[in-house]
Protein backbone atom coordinates (compact mmCIF):
# COMPACT_ATOMS: atom_id res chain seq x y z
CA UNK A 1 0.00 0.00 0.00
CA UNK A 2 3.29 2.17 1.02
CA UNK A 3 4.70 1.60 -2.47
CA UNK A 4 1.72 2.38 -4.34
CA UNK A 5 0.96 5.68 -2.61
CA UNK A 6 4.84 6.22 -3.20
CA UNK A 7 3.86 5.58 -7.02
CA UNK A 8 0.69 7.32 -7.11
CA UNK A 9 2.42 10.70 -5.79
CA UNK A 10 5.68 10.50 -7.67
CA UNK A 11 2.83 10.54 -11.10
CA UNK A 12 0.84 13.78 -9.50
CA UNK A 13 3.79 15.16 -8.48
CA UNK A 14 5.01 14.80 -12.21
CA UNK A 15 1.77 15.66 -13.61
CA UNK A 16 2.02 19.38 -11.38
CA UNK A 17 4.93 19.92 -12.71
CA UNK A 18 4.47 20.34 -16.19
CA UNK A 19 1.86 23.10 -15.87
CA UNK A 20 4.11 24.62 -13.47
CA UNK A 21 6.89 24.99 -16.02
CA UNK A 22 4.46 26.27 -19.03
CA UNK A 23 3.21 29.08 -16.41
CA UNK A 24 6.64 30.12 -16.05
CA UNK A 25 7.72 30.23 -19.50
CA UNK A 26 4.31 32.00 -20.95
CA UNK A 27 4.99 34.85 -17.74
CA UNK A 28 8.58 35.83 -18.78
CA UNK A 29 9.29 39.67 -19.32
CA UNK A 30 10.80 40.45 -22.65
CA UNK A 31 11.83 43.65 -23.64
CA UNK A 32 9.51 45.44 -26.00
CA UNK A 33 12.96 46.62 -27.94
CA UNK A 34 16.55 46.97 -28.44
CA UNK A 35 19.12 49.07 -29.94
CA UNK A 36 21.68 47.10 -32.12
CA UNK A 37 24.91 48.73 -33.54
CA UNK A 38 24.99 47.52 -37.16
CA UNK A 39 28.11 47.47 -40.15
CA UNK A 40 28.86 51.08 -41.82
CA UNK A 41 28.09 51.32 -45.19
CA UNK A 42 30.23 52.29 -47.90
CA UNK A 43 29.32 55.49 -49.87
CA UNK A 44 29.83 56.67 -52.71
CA UNK A 45 28.96 60.53 -53.97
CA UNK A 46 26.90 60.32 -50.42
CA UNK A 47 28.31 62.66 -47.43
CA UNK A 48 26.18 60.54 -44.69
CA UNK A 49 24.86 57.37 -44.77
CA UNK A 50 22.39 55.11 -43.30
CA UNK A 51 22.76 55.27 -39.34
CA UNK A 52 25.18 52.67 -37.44
CA UNK A 53 22.70 51.98 -34.96
CA UNK A 54 18.92 50.77 -34.83
CA UNK A 55 15.85 49.45 -32.61
CA UNK A 56 14.24 46.65 -32.87
CA UNK A 57 11.61 45.77 -31.53
CA UNK A 58 10.22 42.60 -30.29
CA UNK A 59 7.18 42.15 -32.84
CA UNK A 60 9.61 43.22 -35.73
CA UNK A 61 11.71 41.17 -34.92
CA UNK A 62 9.63 37.68 -34.75
CA UNK A 63 8.03 38.92 -37.75
CA UNK A 64 11.12 39.07 -39.59
CA UNK A 65 12.12 35.68 -37.96
CA UNK A 66 9.38 33.90 -39.47
CA UNK A 67 9.91 35.26 -43.06
CA UNK A 68 13.34 34.41 -42.94
CA UNK A 69 12.61 31.15 -42.05
CA UNK A 70 9.90 30.76 -44.46
CA UNK A 71 11.44 31.40 -47.23
CA UNK A 72 14.56 29.19 -46.01
CA UNK A 73 12.31 26.40 -45.53
CA UNK A 74 10.36 26.90 -48.82
CA UNK A 75 13.44 27.01 -50.70
CA UNK A 76 14.62 23.45 -49.25
CA UNK A 77 11.30 22.12 -49.92
CA UNK A 78 11.51 23.61 -53.56
CA UNK A 79 15.11 21.71 -53.85
CA UNK A 80 13.41 18.43 -52.32
CA UNK A 81 10.93 18.70 -55.01
CA UNK A 82 12.94 19.49 -57.76
CA UNK A 83 15.38 16.31 -56.69
CA UNK A 84 11.74 13.92 -56.62
CA UNK A 85 11.20 15.39 -60.64
CA UNK A 86 7.69 17.16 -59.41
CA UNK A 87 9.55 20.64 -59.91
CA UNK A 88 11.00 20.84 -64.00
CA UNK A 89 13.18 23.35 -65.85
CA UNK A 90 14.76 25.75 -64.66
CA UNK A 91 15.20 26.52 -60.61
CA UNK A 92 17.45 29.33 -58.86
CA UNK A 93 17.30 28.74 -55.11
CA UNK A 94 17.81 32.07 -52.70
CA UNK A 95 18.54 30.23 -49.29
CA UNK A 96 21.16 32.39 -47.27
CA UNK A 97 20.07 35.73 -49.49
CA UNK A 98 16.58 35.61 -46.88
CA UNK A 99 17.54 39.32 -45.65
CA UNK A 100 18.08 40.48 -49.00
CA UNK A 101 14.35 40.14 -49.25
CA UNK A 102 12.73 40.52 -45.90
CA UNK A 103 15.57 43.74 -45.30
CA UNK A 104 14.26 45.50 -48.19
CA UNK A 105 10.15 44.84 -47.84
CA UNK A 106 10.69 46.13 -44.49
CA UNK A 107 12.31 49.35 -45.77
CA UNK A 108 9.88 50.14 -48.30
CA UNK A 109 5.99 50.55 -48.34
CA UNK A 110 3.77 47.85 -49.97
CA UNK A 111 2.52 50.82 -52.55
CA UNK A 112 6.08 50.73 -53.63
CA UNK A 113 6.61 48.83 -57.24
CA UNK A 114 10.11 45.97 -56.97
CA UNK A 115 11.16 44.65 -60.20
CA UNK A 116 13.41 41.89 -60.42
CA UNK A 117 15.30 39.42 -62.30
CA UNK A 118 15.80 35.64 -61.49
CA UNK A 119 15.83 34.26 -57.86
CA UNK A 120 12.49 35.60 -57.25
CA UNK A 121 10.88 33.47 -54.80
CA UNK A 122 12.05 35.23 -51.85
CA UNK A 123 10.72 38.88 -53.00
CA UNK A 124 7.27 36.78 -53.86
CA UNK A 125 6.79 35.70 -50.86
CA UNK A 126 7.89 39.31 -49.20
CA UNK A 127 5.32 40.89 -51.96
CA UNK A 128 2.59 39.16 -50.32
CA UNK A 129 1.99 36.08 -51.91
CA UNK A 130 1.56 32.65 -49.92
CA UNK A 131 4.10 30.02 -49.78
CA UNK A 132 1.17 27.24 -51.09
CA UNK A 133 0.59 29.76 -54.65
CA UNK A 134 4.58 29.84 -54.88
CA UNK A 135 5.32 26.10 -54.52
CA UNK A 136 2.13 25.40 -56.80
CA UNK A 137 3.63 27.58 -59.49
CA UNK A 138 7.12 25.81 -59.18
CA UNK A 139 4.97 22.41 -59.72
CA UNK A 140 3.18 24.06 -62.80
CA UNK A 141 -0.37 23.46 -61.32
CA UNK A 142 -3.74 26.15 -61.58
CA UNK A 143 -3.63 26.90 -57.86
CA UNK A 144 0.02 28.80 -58.67
CA UNK A 145 0.64 32.57 -58.73
CA UNK A 146 0.38 32.62 -62.19
CA UNK A 147 -2.05 29.78 -62.48
CA UNK A 148 1.23 27.39 -63.51
CA UNK A 149 2.41 29.00 -66.19
CA UNK A 150 5.15 30.96 -65.30
CA UNK A 151 7.29 28.83 -63.35
CA UNK A 152 10.55 29.82 -61.26
CA UNK A 153 11.20 32.89 -63.62
CA UNK A 154 7.88 34.18 -64.43
CA UNK A 155 5.72 35.08 -61.04
CA UNK A 156 3.89 38.24 -60.25
CA UNK A 157 2.00 40.08 -57.25
CA UNK A 158 0.60 43.36 -56.84
CA UNK A 159 3.69 46.18 -57.56
CA UNK A 160 5.74 43.12 -57.92
CA UNK A 161 6.67 42.23 -61.44
CA UNK A 162 9.13 39.32 -60.93
CA UNK A 163 11.13 37.18 -62.74
CA UNK A 164 12.75 37.65 -65.94
CA UNK A 165 14.25 33.96 -67.38
CA UNK A 166 17.32 35.70 -69.79
CA UNK A 167 20.50 36.13 -68.10
CA UNK A 168 21.85 39.49 -68.53
CA UNK A 169 18.29 40.83 -69.65
CA UNK A 170 19.44 43.52 -67.28
CA UNK A 171 22.05 44.44 -69.49
CA UNK A 172 20.28 47.78 -70.12
CA UNK A 173 21.41 49.07 -67.00
CA UNK A 174 24.09 51.96 -67.73
CA UNK A 175 21.12 53.24 -70.21
CA UNK A 176 18.72 53.22 -67.04
CA UNK A 177 21.34 55.02 -65.29
CA UNK A 178 21.78 58.04 -66.95
CA UNK A 179 17.93 58.40 -68.02
CA UNK A 180 16.99 58.07 -64.37
CA UNK A 181 19.17 60.53 -63.22
CA UNK A 182 18.44 62.31 -65.82
CA UNK A 183 15.00 62.81 -64.83
CA UNK A 184 15.59 62.37 -61.32
CA UNK A 185 13.67 59.25 -61.17
CA UNK A 186 13.09 58.03 -57.73
CA UNK A 187 14.42 54.34 -58.35
CA UNK A 188 16.46 52.19 -56.14
CA UNK A 189 18.87 50.38 -58.12
CA UNK A 190 19.84 47.75 -56.04
CA UNK A 191 22.72 44.67 -56.73
CA UNK A 192 22.81 41.30 -54.90
CA UNK A 193 26.31 40.19 -55.16
CA UNK A 194 26.45 36.63 -53.92
CA UNK A 195 30.20 36.43 -55.14
CA UNK A 196 29.44 34.31 -58.20
CA UNK A 197 28.01 34.82 -61.83
CA UNK A 198 26.63 32.04 -62.34
CA UNK A 199 30.06 29.57 -61.97
CA UNK A 200 32.42 32.78 -61.77
CA UNK A 201 33.83 34.24 -59.02
CA UNK A 202 33.34 38.55 -59.00
CA UNK A 203 37.17 38.73 -58.32
CA UNK A 204 37.88 36.63 -62.01
CA UNK A 205 34.90 38.60 -63.41
CA UNK A 206 35.29 42.35 -62.78
CA UNK A 207 38.25 44.49 -62.86
CA UNK A 208 36.57 46.19 -60.16
CA UNK A 209 34.22 44.98 -57.30
CA UNK A 210 33.14 48.05 -56.70
CA UNK A 211 29.72 47.01 -57.49
CA UNK A 212 27.93 50.42 -55.48
CA UNK A 213 30.02 52.98 -57.63
CA UNK A 214 29.40 51.59 -60.98
CA UNK A 215 26.23 54.11 -61.40
CA UNK A 216 29.27 56.80 -61.85
CA UNK A 217 27.22 60.09 -61.48
CA UNK A 218 24.77 57.89 -58.94
CA UNK A 219 25.15 57.65 -55.62
CA UNK A 220 25.57 54.31 -54.04
CA UNK A 221 25.82 52.33 -51.02
CA UNK A 222 27.53 49.10 -50.19
CA UNK A 223 25.17 47.59 -47.43
CA UNK A 224 26.45 43.87 -45.15
CA UNK A 225 23.32 41.94 -46.90
CA UNK A 226 23.69 39.32 -44.62
CA UNK A 227 22.52 41.16 -41.94
CA UNK A 228 18.56 41.75 -41.62
CA UNK A 229 18.77 45.07 -40.00
CA UNK A 230 21.72 46.74 -42.09
CA UNK A 231 19.52 46.16 -45.41
CA UNK A 232 16.09 47.61 -43.67
CA UNK A 233 18.41 51.00 -42.84
CA UNK A 234 19.80 50.77 -45.56
CA UNK A 235 16.68 50.68 -47.62
CA UNK A 236 14.89 53.32 -45.46
CA UNK A 237 18.06 55.54 -46.27
CA UNK A 238 17.42 54.97 -49.82
CA UNK A 239 13.86 55.42 -50.07
CA UNK A 240 13.72 58.75 -48.20
CA UNK A 241 16.63 59.92 -50.23
CA UNK A 242 14.70 59.00 -53.82
CA UNK A 243 11.56 60.10 -52.18
CA UNK A 244 13.05 63.73 -51.24
CA UNK A 245 13.32 64.22 -54.93
CA UNK A 246 16.85 63.60 -55.33
CA UNK A 247 16.75 61.28 -58.19
CA UNK A 248 18.48 57.78 -57.88
CA UNK A 249 20.64 56.02 -56.29
CA UNK A 250 22.44 52.49 -55.98
CA UNK A 251 22.56 49.74 -53.32
CA UNK A 252 25.19 46.64 -53.31
CA UNK A 253 23.95 44.04 -50.92
CA UNK A 254 27.02 41.61 -50.10
CA UNK A 255 25.52 38.47 -49.62
CA UNK A 256 26.11 34.50 -50.69
CA UNK A 257 23.70 31.97 -51.89
CA UNK A 258 23.81 28.36 -50.34
CA UNK A 259 22.32 26.55 -53.47
CA UNK A 260 24.48 26.93 -57.02
CA UNK A 261 23.72 28.90 -59.29
CA UNK A 262 20.59 26.77 -60.59
CA UNK A 263 19.15 23.49 -59.54
CA UNK A 264 21.44 22.11 -62.27
CA UNK A 265 24.69 23.77 -60.47
CA UNK A 266 25.91 21.13 -57.40
CA UNK A 267 27.95 24.83 -56.62
CA UNK A 268 31.26 23.18 -55.54
CA UNK A 269 32.57 23.11 -58.47
CA UNK A 270 33.89 26.68 -58.44
CA UNK A 271 34.44 27.05 -54.39
CA UNK A 272 34.56 24.99 -51.42
CA UNK A 273 32.24 23.13 -49.16
CA UNK A 274 34.56 24.45 -46.04
CA UNK A 275 34.15 28.00 -47.87
CA UNK A 276 30.26 27.62 -47.81
CA UNK A 277 30.58 26.02 -44.34
CA UNK A 278 32.22 28.83 -43.46
CA UNK A 279 29.78 31.40 -44.17
CA UNK A 280 26.71 29.45 -42.57
CA UNK A 281 28.60 29.31 -39.06
CA UNK A 282 29.38 33.13 -38.76
CA UNK A 283 27.13 34.82 -41.41
CA UNK A 284 24.18 33.35 -41.84
CA UNK A 285 21.33 35.66 -41.35
CA UNK A 286 18.53 34.11 -39.52
CA UNK A 287 21.56 32.62 -36.97
CA UNK A 288 22.72 36.63 -36.84
CA UNK A 289 18.88 37.87 -35.88
CA UNK A 290 18.13 34.72 -33.93
CA UNK A 291 21.47 35.13 -31.70
CA UNK A 292 20.56 39.36 -30.97
CA UNK A 293 16.71 38.25 -30.17
CA UNK A 294 17.83 35.63 -27.38
CA UNK A 295 20.51 37.61 -26.33
CA UNK A 296 18.57 41.02 -25.66
CA UNK A 297 15.70 39.33 -24.17
CA UNK A 298 13.35 39.75 -27.30
CA UNK A 299 12.61 36.45 -27.27
CA UNK A 300 13.68 32.84 -26.33
CA UNK A 301 14.89 29.60 -27.66
CA UNK A 302 12.06 27.48 -27.33
CA UNK A 303 9.70 30.80 -28.61
CA UNK A 304 11.80 30.64 -31.73
CA UNK A 305 11.73 26.84 -32.04
CA UNK A 306 7.97 26.83 -31.78
CA UNK A 307 8.17 29.53 -34.54
CA UNK A 308 9.61 27.08 -36.58
CA UNK A 309 7.67 24.04 -36.02
CA UNK A 310 4.48 26.07 -37.29
CA UNK A 311 6.70 27.03 -40.89
CA UNK A 312 7.56 23.46 -41.37
CA UNK A 313 4.12 22.96 -40.90
CA UNK A 314 3.12 25.51 -43.57
CA UNK A 315 5.74 24.49 -45.80
CA UNK A 316 4.23 21.12 -45.58
CA UNK A 317 1.16 21.76 -46.50
CA UNK A 318 1.82 24.23 -49.10
CA UNK A 319 3.99 21.22 -50.76
CA UNK A 320 0.81 18.75 -50.41
CA UNK A 321 -1.47 20.91 -51.70
CA UNK A 322 0.98 22.07 -54.42
CA UNK A 323 1.61 18.27 -55.18
CA UNK A 324 -1.93 17.33 -55.10
CA UNK A 325 -3.31 20.43 -57.58
CA UNK A 326 -4.36 19.73 -60.93
CA UNK A 327 -2.46 21.00 -63.72
CA UNK A 328 -4.03 24.02 -66.14
CA UNK A 329 -6.01 22.14 -68.89
CA UNK A 330 -4.49 22.44 -72.50
CA UNK A 331 -7.63 25.02 -73.31
CA UNK A 332 -6.24 27.62 -71.08
CA UNK A 333 -3.14 28.09 -72.62
CA UNK A 334 -3.69 31.19 -74.43
CA UNK A 335 -5.35 32.71 -71.46
CA UNK A 336 -4.32 35.81 -69.54
CA UNK A 337 -1.88 37.17 -72.54
CA UNK A 338 -3.59 40.95 -72.30
CA UNK A 339 -4.87 42.06 -68.73
CA UNK A 340 -8.74 43.34 -70.18
CA UNK A 341 -9.10 42.52 -73.77
CA UNK A 342 -12.18 40.90 -75.15
CA UNK A 343 -12.00 37.31 -75.86
CA UNK A 344 -9.75 36.53 -79.40
CA UNK A 345 -8.12 33.20 -81.14
CA UNK A 346 -4.58 32.10 -80.49
CA UNK A 347 -2.76 30.11 -83.03
CA UNK A 348 -1.10 26.98 -81.68
CA UNK A 349 1.78 24.91 -83.07
CA UNK A 350 0.31 24.72 -86.15
CA UNK A 351 -2.34 26.97 -88.46
CA UNK A 352 -5.06 24.06 -87.33
CA UNK A 353 -5.21 24.27 -83.86
CA UNK A 354 -6.45 27.27 -82.43
CA UNK A 355 -6.79 28.41 -78.98
CA UNK A 356 -9.04 30.69 -77.02
CA UNK A 357 -7.38 33.70 -74.86
CA UNK A 358 -9.38 34.90 -72.18
CA UNK A 359 -8.24 38.24 -70.08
Amino acid sequence: MRKMLAAVSRVLSGVAQKPASRVLVASRNFANDATFEIKKCDLHRLEEGPPVTTVLTREDGLKYYRMMQTVRRMELKADQLYKQKIIRGFCHLCDGQEACCVGLEAGINPTDHLITAYRAHGFTFTRGLSVREILAELTGRRGGCAKGKGGSMHMYAKNFYGGNGIVGAQGQIFEAYNMAALWKLPCIFICENNRYGMGTSVERAAASTDYYKRGDFIPGLRVDGMDILCVREATRFAAAYCRSGKGPILMELQTYRYHGHSMSDPGVSYRTREEIQEVRSKSDPIMLLKDRMVNSNLASVEELKEIDVEVRKEIEDAAQFATADPEPPLEELGHHIYSSDPPFEVRGANQWIKFKSIS
